[in-house]
């Protein structure tokens, strides 16, 4: 999954940022291991008497030498879950965050953010009883523990840096800010795709019969996604457009993740169709609030992460009620009154404290460059040339002279 999240970020933005991005990718994983080892693993999954945390567990002290190594395994599956909820958030934040900044966000996430609201949803996975989980909440793999979880954050994020450079014109026209590699984008979201396939049969956390309808609907739910929002960009813009479909794929992924277990595969696909529909709309609207989002991490992870848990109580095979939506709403709701608040103040911590944004100097340089003192691509060099493609519409060479970040090869010699 870190892989495809990887791709997916780089392709969408510019050259010059691309190995700031592998960096915050790469420590996503990296730091929130230690991060859910250390502490994040205790408040999620650790024995709780009030099913608002854990209290036990910490540093993976519930195994013993010699013990059941099913902890261990566990432990290993939830720490990628942590890990993508985490790294959601560098895609709404890139090409303008302090990397040193970033890197305290992420521990933070990973530690505290994601497994208390991890802990109300899914703590009786191992010793922990969550209060949300106890009155029927429905989140089978994670569209709001784990996408919802992200993209909220990154919404926090994204508000407290403000925009990129250039985003917008002082008149509030948006100027759109071109992905370098779409081929990289398409990439990973067939990496991602494929590594769906863990995300949501592993979270039988057995091998049964479910497994078998969960690949299904999983697919389904992405292709329908996929399809209507190439139907869509193609009726808009006269043309099929790649960024627009990819990102329609992931939120069909996102959508489906909550409902897997419990919708038939003709639901699957409405779910999935539906969030193909939203996920566009949403990249609109923050566009028009002047939310910079480069990738649509907001809108796929957050925004249809909410559709699908609501979906799950509105498609359950085993009948709906007020009560079961009423729940999931709850969930929802919950969700963004936790995260949104928690991460805004952390982030504005880490502002006051050791910076969250770079200056202006090294956003136009490139973060490559300022931040690592590296370039992705040796044998080019950062040009005005545009790129194709963008996550809402046909992509169009920048006007002369304008340094977008986007390369042309050099002559060797």
């Amino acid at each position: 999954m870190q892989a495809g999240f990887a791709m997916v970020e780089t392709g969408f933005t510019r050259a010059k940022n691309a190995v700031n991005i592998m960096m915050k990718n790469l420590m996503d994983f990296s730091m929130g291991s230690l991060a859910f080892w250390a502490i994040g693993f205790g408040i999620m999954f650790g024995a709780s008497s009030t099913g608002w945390f854990g209290t036990s567990g910490f540093f993976l002290s519930d195994f013993e030498v010699g013990g059941d190594p099913w902890v261990l395994a566990f432990w290993m599956f939830q720490v990628v879950f942590c890990a993508t909820a985490a790294t959601i958030v560098s895609g709404a934040m890139a090409e303008r965050t302090k990397f040193s900044g970033y890197l305290i966000y992420s521990a933070v996430l990973s530690a505290i953010i994601y497994p208390v609201f991890g802990s109300w949803g899914w703590g009786s996975l191992f010793k922990g009883e969550g209060w949300l989980e106890g009155l029927g909440f429905i989140d089978f793999a994670g569209s709001t523990v784990v996408h919802s979880v992200g993209g909220w954050a990154a919404l926090a994020g994204a508000t407290v840096l403000g925009p990129r450079l250039g985003k917008y014109t002082k008149s509030g026209k948006i100027k759109p800010i071109l992905g370098h590699n779409m081929p990289l984008a398409a990439l990973g979201v067939f990496i991602l795709w494929l590594g769906w396939f863990g995300f949501n049969p592993g979270s039988t956390t057995a091998a049964n019969k479910d497994i078998a309808m969960i690949f299904v609907n999983t697919n389904l739910a992405a292709a329908a996604g996929a399809v209507l929002s190439m139907i869509i960009s193609w009726v808009k813009f006269g043309k099929p457009e790649i960024g627009m479909s990819l990102n329609s794929a992931l939120a069909g992924l996102v959508a489906i993740t909550a409902p897997c277990a419990s919708v038939t595969p003709l639901s699957a696909v409405i779910i999935g169709a539906a969030a193909g529909i939203i996920v566009v709309l949403a990249v609109l609207f923050f566009d028009k609030v002047k939310v910079d989002d480069p990738v649509g991490a907001i809108s796929v992870h957050g925004v249809c992460g909410a559709w699908g848990t609501l979906a799950a109580g509105i498609f359950n095979i085993g009948g709906t009620s007020a009560k079961i939506i009423g729940v999931q709403l709850l969930g929802i709701g919950a969700c963004f009154l936790w995260v949104f608040p928690a991460a805004f103040l952390m982030f504005k911590l880490i502002d006051k404290t050791v910076g969250l944004r770079v200056s202006a100097e090294e956003e136009m340089e490139g973060l490559d460059f300022a931040e690592h003192g590296g370039n992705a691509y040796p044998d080019f060099e950062v040009s005005s040339y545009g790129g194709v493609g963008t996550s809402m519409g046909p992509g169009s060479p920048s006007a002369a002279g304008e340094a977008v970040g986007q390369f042309k090869p050099v002559r060797q010699t």
